[in-house]
């Protein structure tokens, strides 16, 4: 028997999935168009925590509930913290968020993954409204800045194609192999080029002057800000010429524009100002608020949804959290000991925690350090909805099949708040609630109601309903002679999940064998990597996936300016063997 569901994980796509005889099939309507991604394809192969454990042993489901509300009763309050990921997307994935923040523990804020780049939409457009894939299908030309969609959004490939391509990259991916014009341009040189490319378009008077003057009145003060870029000392230092920024305009000119970005582009100090350039060049434009045109990055995927959850409580930052303070951890669906910078660091704090709990599918680094593990169940053995930062559909998760081992998230919040005597409401209210935001289509599919298949339409979400510019700007260059690292996601693995790599990639001309084990070192610390070649890298850059183990023992745990966002790619690295 067939069984419609939906994918769990944190991706661009969040495909639909049907589930036949215990495989998992791609839905062959919508974007999902009948194909699933490598890991869905091999998800049942991925060995899943089965059995609690407690200081090593296992225990049974009952005995670890009893232990985790010892933990909890044998600690003041605010000696508590719950710090969840988002290894799994659900909605229902937040009920966790509802017990602890009514109990009175310290909850996180913050991101390790998009943060700067949302705050500086935030600041020009007023909200974060996502231009949904079936806008990018109908454009003609898609600029593809700083993402990998053959890795991290294979289901945007069929839309593009035939279309003129554009990759801003500082490496050579397989879409920019196939580009029409590939921009290698060096790592954190997107907003000077972003900034130029306004300015240029502004001088060879290729502006949408209509759109300017009703929705973006203060292009003048941001053009002569633009012109504050030297343009030969920025060229040369950020590795673009002339001819390619007038080659983009050429491409661009008059036609629906899809700017398409990956969050590599913000892991920086000034990431919300990236983004903020690279909007203000589609303002330019004219791009938003019309068909087949805007800047696609990470949307609020509970756009139009409130919450039925309680969450108001002391939160502190999941980047740089220094867990020591907490005499008990709760860490819910992520692996922070791989995945927030500066592991070396994390490590010591976690260290000091008296009551560390993991609840989760597999065993990472987080779980071999935990005092008690609790399996969490798989996204086909609970109910859940999830919707998506890149499409308005709101997704129906349905159990498809049955499995003893795990617990869910509401049944374990369910019973710390019975426990704990916190008012809680049953499943099917919190499910009913969500789906009551959605609309049905005339294709069959649900979509989030009052959603905007154009965003911005009406203008923008600002105070005056105008696109709000950058007004000032870090000129500064990281000129010293190490080597950028580069974190990009890998088509193994999603973060800490699946099939992770243990490999350092270089240009082949730096000499080194492939296989040969080398150092890579940085302020913050180093890690023993393999080599393996990759031609397609500048040979100014190492490239360690996210998710290899050890790769955050390089980077700082300083916050973006804005967005209190991980800055991943701001750390230079060096080599030896």
């Amino acid at each position: 028997m067939n069984k419609l569901t939906a994918c769990p994980l944190d991706c661009y796509d969040a495909c639909g999935i049907v589930y036949e005889d215990g495989v998992l099939k791609g839905v062959k309507n919508g974007h999902t168009k009948g194909f699933l991604c490598p890991h869905l394809n091999h998800y049942q192969k991925y060995k899943q925590i089965h059995m609690p454990r407690y200081k090593g042993q296992e225990i049974g489901l009952d005995e670890a509930l009893l232990r985790l509300k010892e933990m909890l009763v044998s600690c003041e309050k605010n000696e508590i913290l719950h710090y969840r990921g988002n290894g799994n997307f659900g909605l229902m994935q937040e009920v966790s968020d509802h017990f602890f923040a009514s109990f009175g523990a310290t909850m996180t804020e913050g991101s390790l993954c998009d943060g700067a780049g949302e705050a500086g939409i935030l600041e020009g457009r007023g909200s974060n409204v996502n231009m949904p894939l079936s806008e990018i299908e109908k454009s003609e030309v898609v600029i593809i800045w700083g993402r990998n969609p053959h890795t991290t959004s294979s289901h945007l490939l069929p839309l593009i194609k035939g279309k003129k391509i554009i990759v801003i990259d500082p490496i050579k991916t397989k879409i920019a192999k196939i580009a029409d014009l590939h921009i290698q341009l060096k790592p954190h040189g997107d907003m000077h080029l972003a900034m130029l490319m306004s300015r240029f378009l502004h001088i060879e008077n290729g502006c949408d002057e209509e759109f300017l003057k009703n929705h973006a009145s203060e292009c003048k003060e941001y053009y002569e800000l633009t012109q504050n870029v030297r343009i030969k000392a920025t060229l040369d230092e950020i590795d673009v010429t002339l001819g390619q920024i007038g080659r983009v305009l050429e491409l661009v000119r008059g036609k629906k524009v899809a700017i398409v970005c990956g969050v590599g582009i913000q892991k920086y100090s000034d990431g919300a100002d990236v983004m903020r350039a690279i909007d203000a060049f589609a303002a330019f434009l004219g791009l938003f608020g019309k068909e087949g045109c805007g800047v696609s990055y990470l949307g609020n995927s509970k756009d139009k949804i409130s919450s039925p959850f309680y969450t108001k409580a002391k939160k502190v930052s999941k980047v740089n959290v220094d867990f020591s303070h907490f005499k008990t951890v709760f860490i819910q669906g992520s692996n922070p000991l791989s995945q927030m910078p500066n592991s070396l660091k994390v490590k010591k704090s976690l260290f000091e925690v008296q009551n560390l709990v993991y609840f989760g599918l597999y065993e990472n680094e987080t779980s071999e350090m935990a005092d008690l593990i609790i399996p969490a169940k798989s996204f086909l053995y609970k109910e859940d909805v999830r919707t998506s930062y890149s499409h308005n559909a709101m997704m129906f998760m349905p159990k498809v099949a049955e499995c003893e081992n795990g617990i869910s998230e509401y049944d374990l919040s369910a019973y710390l708040c019975k426990e704990f005597s916190v008012e809680i409401q049953t499943e099917e209210f919190y499910l009913k609630h969500f789906k009551n935001f959605a609309v049905l289509k005339m294709d069959g599919s649900w979509h989030v109601q009052n959603r905007d298949d154009i965003p911005y339409e009406d203008g923008f979400d600002t105070d005056n309903g105008e696109f709000c510019f950058l007004e000032e700007f870090e000129m500064e260059f990281n000129m010293n002679e190490k080597l950028f690292l580069l974190t990009p996601k890998s088509h193994k693995s999603l973060n800490s999940q699946f099939d992770r790599e243990n490999n350092v990639y270089l240009h082949s001309e730096f000499g080194y064998k492939e296989d040969e084990e080398l150092t890579i070192s940085s302020i913050n610390g180093s890690v023993r990597l393999r080599v393996r070649y990759n031609d397609g890298l500048r040979k100014d850059c190492v490239l360690i996936y996210s998710g290899t183990k050890g790769v955050n023992n390089l980077t700082s745990s300083k916050h973006s300016y804005d967005g209190k966002s991980a800055i991943f790619q701001e750390n230079k690295v060096e080599v030896s063997i």
